[in-house]
């Protein structure tokens, strides 16, 4: 299950948690789907409103994903939604087929969603939630975030590589991250380096508000997140991260580039798309990529 989950913008996990249905049953609608399509649909459904999704594999049969709603949704919403979804994610229509709505009884959701969560390592670092005893072995960062509260709980492929790559590259001096959301990979490289100078910024307000609580939580305070994009007038770093997607990096490649004084980490990029990328790259005078990749999901550093 995915209470939400690690796409762009979900819904707040907390006000999830504090909210009932209006009866004691939710409405779940149930998508069909090839396999590669179930995190465009995870995202499609929690961009519709969902509070919830849940990936079903039947021995027999397609996958599914389960999306929980408090209120009858709006099926030709969620259709543009799907559209939207397989568009970004490069897929045909075809790999959604058969949508079905049914009631199911309410339970305790939480409870249920709380054993299933695992915390994450993802090279020196330890994603855990708070309610989690972790096990920490010589050289571990253990980074504390509440699940589902914005995009960067540790679980989606681009933030562990993102994770492994400022583990790797960031020596300390400045950092941005560039679409910070929970404000998961600035508290990482607080946490590498507690006198760095670190700025995160995203045009969510909320994700803001989430990410400095979320600092303050791991008792990295001293980050400066704000509401608001990069340009040319934005303060350079040492290490730059920008785990968006490829249609938002590409635009912003020449400025990201501009604002970066030692690496720059780009991901959220699909391995379909990483040559679009290597191609703009090569356009702006950058010749040398490294790329690494976790399932689809590839991530370039410059």
């Amino acid at each position: 299950m995915k209470w939400g989950s690690d796409n762009r913008y979900p819904p707040n996990y907390s006000s999830f948690l504090m909210s009932k249905p209006s009866s004691d049953s939710w409405h779940a609608l149930t998508i069909d789907l090839a396999p590669n399509a179930i995190e465009a649909v995870e995202y499609a459904l929690m961009e519709s409103g969902a509070l919830g999704t849940e990936t079903r594999t039947p021995l027999t049969g397609p996958p599914q994903v389960v999306g929980y709603f408090d209120a009858i949704p709006d099926r030709e919403m969620i259709r543009s939604e799907l559209q939207e979804a397989l568009r970004i994610y490069d897929l045909p229509t075809s790999s959604v087929n058969d949508m079905t709505l049914d009631q199911v009884a309410n339970r305790d959701w939480l409870e249920e969603w709380k054993k299933s969560w695992q915390p994450v390592v993802a090279g020196r670092f330890v994603i855990a939630p708070p309610w989690s005893e972790v096990s920490q072995v010589d050289n571990q960062i253990v980074i504390r975030i509440e699940p589902g509260m914005a995009f960067g709980t540790g679980t989606h492929e681009t933030t562990r590589l993102c994770l492994a790559a400022i583990g790797k590259y960031f020596s300390g001096g400045s950092f941005l991250d560039v679409g910070t959301g929970t404000g998961i990979l600035a508290i990482a490289a607080a946490k590498l380096f507690p006198d760095a100078r670190i700025d995160g910024c995203d045009t969510d307000g909320d994700a803001i508000a989430i990410a400095a609580a979320n600092a303050e939580a791991n008792n990295v305070g001293q980050i400066h997140f704000q509401v608001g994009s990069i340009d040319e007038t934005s303060a350079s770093a040492d290490t730059v991260c920008a785990n968006l997607t490829a249609d938002v990096i590409l635009p912003l490649l020449q400025t990201l580039l501009g604002l970066t004084c030692g690496k720059l980490i780009l991901s959220g990029i699909l391995e379909t798309q990483v040559d679009s990328v290597r191609n703009k790259l090569q356009g702006l005078g950058v010749t040398e990529v490294e790329v690494t990749q976790d399932g689809e999901w590839v991530c370039c550093v410059v």
